[in-house]
């Protein structure tokens, strides 16, 4: 019979043939014999047979097998809590380390500085994998944000703002404008390993440009415009959703571009019959992450330059026109684009 290792069986298997192998040697079989029967090495039916005679049935049971959990692991449990901890509490830059994110080599040179040792770049990877950390692309933030100035408008103002709305039965709009050029790729194909795919554009550029508000239930409006966006455009678009609102109260949420706060602006917006039409509030500086609207662009430019590129301003805009039409369509794929409450509440 073909003798195979032990440890290579499972735990059932070889149970079986440890009972096997006591039986045999009940009916007085040589241990070679018994080897040949049960497909093992005659010295390890001996250690058997020893084991069978100090523990009796108990030693039909195997032990477990191979490294417990924790193991012969580099760091120890203290040090893992320690390491995951400083992960997520804190930036490298915090720690007088030089890098922006925690990459691999990052949390490495964290290691070596806490725990006095240098630790292969895979078994960073593995440690940072059974902590449940991925490589992820970050979020992008202005460095001249001031987060206590976030909070306390998610904290403060727009709550009053949001309650507000609700008691006057009004609306919230969220607004921003982008622009787009047919000189811009955003897919990406798939091609053989080594040989990159080539998207040809035009070398002459064309653009447009596009204001937009989109609401929380996914109401999206939409003017196109050439050159230069001004105060005049602005108040164009507020007097069409005003128009559309159908006689409710637009609160319309813009960041602070200089044209938001034009002296035009705040004149057209301070008449009297204006305080029942709409109203303007503004995001703190340095946060269009705040914006759903920034979110709902970024689909716009992915869906139209994703396809066939436009080769002039009348196939762009015509491009444009039927991608934000079909958003107006399906005002639950433009809340679920825009991730409305996400980028609102992320930051509470």
């Amino acid at each position: 019979m073909e003798k195979r290792d032990s440890r290579k069986v499972s735990s059932d298997v070889l149970e079986e043939k440890r009972r096997q192998a006591i039986a045999l040697n009940k009916r007085r079989l040589t241990r070679s014999a018994i080897g040949e029967t049960v497909g093992a090495h005659a010295d390890t039916v001996g250690r058997w047979l020893k084991c069978y005679a100090e523990k009796g049935v108990a030693f039909y049971k195997p032990l477990r097998r191979g490294r417990r959990l924790g193991e012969c692991r580099q760091l120890s449990a203290d040090q893992e809590a320690q390491i995951r901890k400083l992960l997520i509490d804190k930036v490298p830059e915090q720690l007088k380390l030089d890098f922006a994110l925690w990459t691999r080599q990052a949390v490495a040179e964290l290691i070596e500085l806490r725990c006095g040792f240098k630790m292969p770049i895979r078994s960073v990877g593995e440690y940072l994998k059974r902590w449940g950390f991925t490589p992820q692309k970050p979020l992008k933030r202005a460095y001249e944000q001031r987060p206590e100035a976030v909070q306390q408008w998610l904290a403060t103002a727009y709550p009053i703002i949001r309650d507000q709305a609700k008691s006057e039965g009004g609306e919230i709009y969220w607004g921003d404008e982008t622009g787009l050029r047919t000189d811009c790729q955003h897919g990406r194909g798939y091609a053989p390993k080594g040989q990159t795919p080539v998207i040809s554009l035009n070398a002459r550029r064309e653009s447009i440009n596009m204001i937009s508000a989109v609401t929380n239930q996914g109401l999206v409006r939409f003017r196109l415009f050439e050159g230069t966006f001004n105060a005049a455009l602005l108040i164009d678009f507020m007097k069409r959703l005003i128009k559309r609102a159908g006689g409710r109260k637009v609160f319309l949420i813009l960041d602070n571009l200089k044209v938001h706060h034009a002296k035009v602006v705040k004149t057209w917006l301070s008449k009297p019959e204006r305080n029942k039409e709409i109203e303007v509030f503004h995001l703190p500086s340095y946060s269009p992450e705040l914006n759903p609207d920034e979110y709902l662009n970024c689909n716009l430019k992915c869906g139209v330059h994703s396809g066939t590129p436009a080769r002039n301003k009348e196939q762009l805009s015509k491009k444009t026109i039927s991608h934000m039409r079909m958003l107006q369509k399906k005002p639950n794929r433009s809340a679920s684009t825009s991730n409305i409450q996400r980028s609102v509440i992320q930051h509470n």
